[in-house]
Formats: C-alpha cells, structure tokens, sequence
C-alpha cells in the first residue's frame, strides 16, 4: 500500500527520461526524411538524365557518367533508409519498454485493489459502519470515522479510475507501436525495392562498359582524329600569327625607308629657282605621305596600349557553360600531349560570337575540321576565334567591342565547342588573365 508513494514519481522520473532522447532524435528523423526526399529527387532527374543519354547511340560515355553518378546516388539512399531503420528501432524498443512499464503499473495497482476488495470482504460480516459510527464517546470522533469511510470509498474509485487509466494509456502506446511497426515494414520494402533496383543498375553500368570495351577501337579513333584536328588548328593559327606579324614588321620597316627617304629627299637644296619651284609641290606630298605614316603608327600604338590597359576587363566572347579545355600544355584521352594555345568553351551549336575588343579583321581562315575561323588585329595584340559556322565579317573590315563576327559551330554532337586565343606578337597569352 506505501508503494505508491514511491511508483508514481519513479514513473513521472522514467517517462520524462524516454521522452528526451525522442525529443533528441526528432530533429534527426527530419533531417533523414529531408535528405531521403533530396536524394529520390536526385536519382528522379538522373533517371531523367539518362533517358536522354541514351538517345546518343554514338557515345555511351555521358550515359556511363549519369548512370554511376545514379548509383551512387541510390547507394546513399539505401544507406539513409537504414539509418532510418536504425532509428525507428531505437524509437520501437524505447516504446516496448514504455508498454512494460504501463503493464507492470497496471498489474501493481489491480493488486493494490484486490488487497482491497478482499480486506474488506474478510471484515464485511464483521463490521457494521453504523455500529462503528454510534459507538463513539463524542460527536468529533463519529464525524471523524465518517469522514474516514469517505475517504477509504474515494480511494476506492480512485484506484480504478487509475487502472481504467493505464488500460487507455496501454492502448495508445501499443496503437503507437503498431504505426512504428507499420513504418518500419514500409521502409523494408522500400530498401528491398532500391536494393533490387541498385543490382538492376549495377548489371546495366556492366552491360555498358562491355558495349563501351566493344567500341574501345572507335571511340580510340575518334578521340585521335580531333586531337590531331586540334594540334593542326594550332599550328595553323600560329602559322597565320606569324605571317601576320611578319607582314606587320615589313610594312613598318617599308613605311620607316620612306619616311627617311623623303625627308632626305626634303633636306636638299635646289641650283636655281625654276627647279626649286619645282620641287617644292613634291615636296608637300611627301610631307603630305610622312603625316599619314605618323598618323597610322601613332594609332596603332595607341590601339596596343588601350587594349593592354583592359586586361582583366575584356568580355568573354561567347556564352558558355564550362571551361572545356584551359590553356597550356595537356595529355589527351587519346595518349600523348597537346599545347592549346587559348580556352575551349562548351556551349551552344548556333551561339553568337563577340569581338572582345576594337579593331581590324586581319584574316578570315579555314579550320581542319572544316569550320571557319577569324583574327582580328588590336595593334600589336591579336585575338582568334575559331570553330565557327558562320563567319559575318571579312578581311579589312573595322570591328567594335562586342560585335558579332559570327556563330559557334556544333562538335558533331548536338553541342558547340568554341576556341578563342589571345597573342602578343607571336607569344600567345593565357585568356583567363585577359577575361574578366
């Protein structure tokens, strides 16, 4: 009967103790759910990804790409279901303790009442309360003994009030148990089904790496064959740069001889009148000849210097969506290495191309694979753009910052790759200093 002094707050004690670490765990279990969305809706638009992959019967290797980046992705998926499992577990045996308890409660107090019932069974032929209650030497003591009665009834109903609690108690956590249980069962199946998916998956990344060994040969060959297109490209156009600065240096060195030679021409002195009046008209022209050479260096010089104090501000000259080859020395898919002279840009087949800067188109070329290439001079630096489907200036023409030289030509596969190059001379210079 003193026990229950000592269960209830034991109980109040151990409930508040169950209920931290699932309070604790609460925020964890969003944030498993949360990643579990996060990672069904990566593996969705992968799936999404390689549906359209597969649409390129030519190469395999973006479809090889999506699907082991889906399989990891499923990977962590089935790893975040078990640490889910490993959760509800933890919540499942927490919940099994809590329902031993509410039992052994429940068992204590239908044992408390029983003591009671039969205490009081084994005194009813022997106790009358009115005999009790009459039989006292005072009022005070007979309202005492009333009051007692009262209250031993209440304790009485007390006690099965408590005992019809823990029944509802009990039925609410086994209820809680069985969704526990529930959920559980739902995210087996579902480790089973990404489990038997994962295996499917695997069997498909073997089945393409087997068709890609198949095409090993092919692909090798056509890795090669734009290689060797692009170390062409390069010499061409360091072939075209050197010819350009080389017919620069002889123009400035031709327009230098007759500068001298007329103003030796100028410094002589005439014999007689009719000869030095002569002379004098040819000698306006040549003045005329050596302002226009002044003119054209003095422009060229300034065009250099302009062009040279935006570096770091020039605007890139294509939209791109990656850098798909940076400048410098490489080693090629395909073995051995390539010096590439600029940048290549992944983008767009069809995506307009920009002058980077001010200046004269100096030469329109043919690339090895067939597209179209432009140089345009900016005094003594010159800026190529190459991989081009259509050209929309010509040699000679005068060009503004940002305007459209032409469109990007497609790679042969649905996408563009465009070149750009950036020289001083006939050093080439690293673009991505240059671009800002």
């Amino acid at each position: 009967m003193h026990l229950k002094k000592y269960i209830l707050p034991l109980l109040f004690v151990l409930s508040v103790c169950l209920s931290m670490p699932a309070m604790g765990q609460s925020k964890s279990k969003k944030q498993l759910e949360k990643e579990k969305a996060k990672l069904e809706a990566e593996i969705k638009k992968l799936n999404d990804d390689l549906s359209k992959a597969k649409k390129n019967t030519q190469l395999n290797a973006t479809q090889l790409a999506a699907l082991e980046k889906k399989i990891k992705e499923r990977s962590k998926l089935i790893d975040n279901i078990g640490d889910q499992l490993a959760h509800l577990d933890n919540q499942i045996l927490q919940k099994s303790d809590s329902i031993s308890l509410i039992q052994e409660r429940r068992q204590m107090l239908k044992k408390e009442y029983a003591a009671i019932i039969r205490a009081l069974y084994a005194e009813y032929n022997n106790l009358d309360k009115w005999v009790m209650l009459f039989d006292t030497p005072s009022y005070n003591k007979a309202l005492l003994r009333t009051k007692y009665f009262k209250k031993y009834n209440e304790r009485r109903i007390a006690k099965v009030r408590e005992i019809k609690q823990c029944e509802e108690e009990l039925q609410k956590a086994n209820a809680e148990l069985q969704r526990q249980r529930d959920v559980q069962n739902d995210l087996w199946n579902q480790e089973k089904m990404h489990r038997d998916q994962l295996n499917k998956e695997h069997r498909q990344k073997e089945a393409s790496i087997q068709k890609s060994k198949a095409n090993e040969k092919k692909l090798a060959q056509q890795l090669s064959k734009k290689e060797t297109q692009k170390r062409k490209l390069q010499q061409q156009i360091q072939n075209i740069i050197n010819e350009e600065v080389r017919k620069a240096a002889e123009a400035k060195k031709a327009a230098e001889a007759k500068k001298a030679a007329a103003n030796k021409s100028k410094s002589s002195t005439a014999s007689s009148n009719k000869t030095t009046a002569g002379k004098t008209g040819s000698g306006n022209k040549t003045t005329a000849s050596n302002t226009v050479t002044d003119k054209t260096s003095s422009a060229e010089t300034a065009l250099s210097n302009d062009f040279a104090s935006n570096k770091g501000k020039l605007s890139w000259p294509v939209a791109y969506t990656s850098i798909s080859r940076g400048y410098g020395l490489y080693t090629h898919e395909s073995g051995g290495q390539n010096m590439n002279n600029g940048i290549d840009l992944l983008t767009v087949q069809g995506t307009n191309v920009y002058a980077v800067f001010k200046g004269t188109v100096t030469r329109t070329f043919t690339c090895p694979n067939g597209t179209m290439g432009v140089i345009i001079r900016h005094g003594d630096y010159m800026t190529v753009y190459a991989n081009l489907a259509t050209v929309g200036v010509k040699q000679g023409q005068q060009v503004s910052t940002r305007a459209v030289i032409g469109t990007v030509a497609s790679d042969g596969d649905g996408h563009g790759e465009f070149s750009f190059q950036l020289w001083k001379g006939t050093e080439s210079q690293n673009p991505r200093s240059w671009l800002r």
